[in-house]
This record gives structure tokens, sequence and C-alpha cells, in this order.
């Protein structure tokens, strides 16, 4: 059964260990034009899912200024904790989460939080600023004019995104230094950011299947899947309404970047020239035949329509691509030349999406850092798939540099 999440929660208490629990289940809200910040959890989220998982959501009091100029009133962002926070308040891992992920890490990156883990641990995950699962985003509430912000949400940035969830680590829960920052994709880009905050704060980082900056081919397969949107006639400049969401548009926007987050060798092997069985009817599929990958990314594109909001997808597409960690700092040399934190930096190498070099290139410059290079059949998404070898040399690597 599942159940709709509407406490929020300011602050805490100062006395160890003491969190603010929301709920042990987060809601699902499809309906985007009557939640108040809309949830998509793609599971229920049960007790017996995670023996340590606590879910709560965490209200910033006042204002949040934004990079780009604008300001959000009492934003909030969602979060999941695993394990317990010791009475040093220093025993803390942040995972970030990838475009379409979650705050629900034991879903989709379990080997992270293992026993393992979080006997040792109190590990963070923060849904980012911009996404539907929870944290304020476009299906959310606009405090000033008691609509929702819809495509008037303004523009965020990582750096926004991280200093939200700073405040939710040293205001919400009490968080005195954090061990190690961990992500891929869009993950790997917060954690970037995330070194930023300093090595009194953050003392060592693990960036996974990212790029220093998002290049121009990064941001053209982003502009592929905004144009898809864009030509939906639902769409309406982001003024959908619930009863009629650009679906066609936001499918299709999927299909897009399941291709990217994949290879040429992965898509042969798994569909190779298979087709299916003819309908026997007047339509162009009976005509000309249907291959499997075809339905493949059809039945991604449909499955997608249940789980995220078109505007909240568009806001995080535009939050990647302002991805530069050397904008203001001098140039992406001169700003990775500036953190001296232990690092390691993996790569996958079948990625096309963001190829290994970029990788590379972010630990040549780095002066305190190590690299790895996966080797993985599925692109991008190795880092996922991956997941207990990422594990493994995260574990190395924190034996080695931190503990």
């Amino acid at each position: 059964m599942l159940h709709r999440v509407v406490r929020r929660v300011s602050r805490v208490s100062s006395s160890p260990l003491s969190l603010p629990l929301l709920s042990r289940r987060l809601s699902i809200a499809p309906e985007v034009s009557t939640a108040s910040c809309g949830q998509y959890i793609e599971e229920e989220y049960n007790d017996n899912a995670h023996p340590s998982a606590v879910s709560g959501v965490y209200q910033l009091p006042g204002t949040l200024q934004l990079e780009k100029g604008e300001t959000l009133v009492a934003p909030e962002v969602a979060y999941t904790t695993y394990g317990k926070l010791n009475v040093a308040r220093d025993n803390v891992i942040v995972l970030c989460h990838a475009l379409t992920g979650h705050s629900l890490v034991h879903q989709y990156w379990d080997a992270m939080v293992t026993p393992e883990w979080t006997d040792k641990y109190f590990i963070v995950c923060s849904n980012v600023l911009g996404s539907c699962y929870g944290s304020t985003c476009p299906t959310c509430i606009n405090p000033l004019t008691g609509l929702p912000y819809g495509p008037e949400f303004p523009a965020v940035t990582l750096r926004d995104a991280v200093a939200l969830q700073r405040q939710l680590l040293e205001d919400g829960l009490g968080v005195r230094q954090v061990q190690a920052v961990i992500g891929g994709s869009l993950g790997g880009m917060q954690t970037l950011e995330w070194a930023f905050q300093g090595q009194d704060f953050v003392k060592s980082f693990v960036a996974i299947a990212c790029g220093a900056q998002h290049s121009a081919w990064q941001i053209g397969i982003s502009e592929l899947q905004r144009q898809a949107i864009y030509m939906d006639p639902n769409f309406r400049d982001g003024h959908y309404t619930s009863n009629a969401p650009p679906n066609t548009g936001l499918a299709l926007a999927r299909q897009i970047a399941m291709v990217s987050y994949r290879t040429h060798a992965a898509y042969a092997d798994k569909f190779g020239r298979c087709q299916e069985e003819a309908a026997q009817d007047d339509s162009l599929a009976s005509k000309h035949g249907r291959y499997v990958v075809q339905s493949y990314l059809e039945y991604q594109g449909e499955k997608f329509l249940s789980r995220f909001d078109v505007n909240s997808y568009l806001a995080l597409l535009h939050m990647m691509d302002t991805h530069d960690v050397g904008r203001g700092r001098g140039g992406v040399g001169q700003a990775l030349g500036s953190l001296s934190q232990p690092s390691l930096v993996v790569g996958i190498d079948s990625d096309v999406l963001y190829p290994l070099s970029e990788q590379q290139e972010i630990a040549d410059l780095l002066p305190n850092s190590q690299f790895a290079a996966l080797s993985s059949p599925h692109g991008h998404d190795g880092f996922l798939l991956g997941q207990e070898e990422i594990s493994e040399l995260t574990k190395k690597f924190l034996a080695e540099n931190v503990e």
C-alpha cells in the first residue's frame, strides 16, 4: 500500500543520531496539476525494502539564492538515509543519483548500501533540485503564487543543487564532515561540485562516468530530447495539463536517451536483427515488419511516462548542460588543480555518451587522484550494471586514502 507524504521537516534536534523521520513509505503523485510537490516512486517502498532506510523531506528556512540570480522560497529536498550517524557526526557518505534517479538508492544501486557499508557509514542520498521525486521542482506549488511553477520554474544549476543539499546535511541532519561523495553521470557532476565545498567538509570524492564540463556532443543529445518534447502539440510551451500531457514527446525523448546509454555491440548482442511476427492489418508495421529493438525502445518510452514529469525532465537536461567546473574558477584546469582531496575517477571503456577520455582528463588534472577504467559492454549504463565492481573499487580507495 502506498501512502502520500505530506509532512515537512525544517530542522532536527542537535542530539546525536536524531533524524527527521517523514515516513517509511513514499508516494506516487502522477497528477501534475494537483500534486503540491510531485513524487514519482516507481516501486512500493515498505519496511522490508531496506532495514536501515529512513526517508524525509527537509525544507530550507527562508530563500535559496540561485546561481543565475533568481531565488527559491523555502525550497525542499527529499532524502533517504542508510545506517546511523555516529556521535562525532562525521561517518557520512553522500551518494548522488543520476538523471532520472531518486533518493531510494537500494532500488537501483543496492551494492552501495549493503550491510558492509551501512554498518560503518551513515549514507545520505538527496533527490536533486528540479527532480520530481520529492524535491522542489516544476510540479511544486510556488509559495509566491499558490500555483505550480510549471515552465516558470527558475533555471537551476548543479551548484544550486549542491548548496541546498549541504543545507540539508548541516542544518537538517547535523552532519559535521563527509568522508566521501560518490556519484555517477549527473551524480558524478554533482560529486565534482561537492569537492569545491572544501576538504574540511568533503574529505574525498569518487566521480564516475562524467566529464568536467558538458560537451557539445552531450548538449546535442540533450537538445534532441528537448526538441522531441517541444514538437508534441500537448506541450503548449510547458503549460500542459495532467489530463493531456505531452506523452508522445517525452516517450521519444526517453528512447533517444536509451540509445545513448548503450552501445552498438550491446544492441547487436541483445537484439540482433530479430523481428516480431507481423500484424495482419493495414498498419505500416505490418507492411514493413517490426524489429524487436523497436518494441524495446517503445516499451522504455511508455514505461517512463508514469514516473517522470516533462518540465522536471527539461529542467534537469538544462542543469546538465550548464555543467562546467571551470566556470568562474579560471577554467577547468585551474579549477580541478585546486582540489587537494584524495579522489577516484572511474570511467567505462565502452561509454559513448561520456567517453573514457573525459574521465582520464579529470584524473590527469586533479593533483591527488586515482583513475580506474571498467571494462563493460553496456556503455554508459555500465556504472549501474557494474555496481559491484564500483563498490569494491570505492571501498579499496577509502581504506587506502581516507580511513
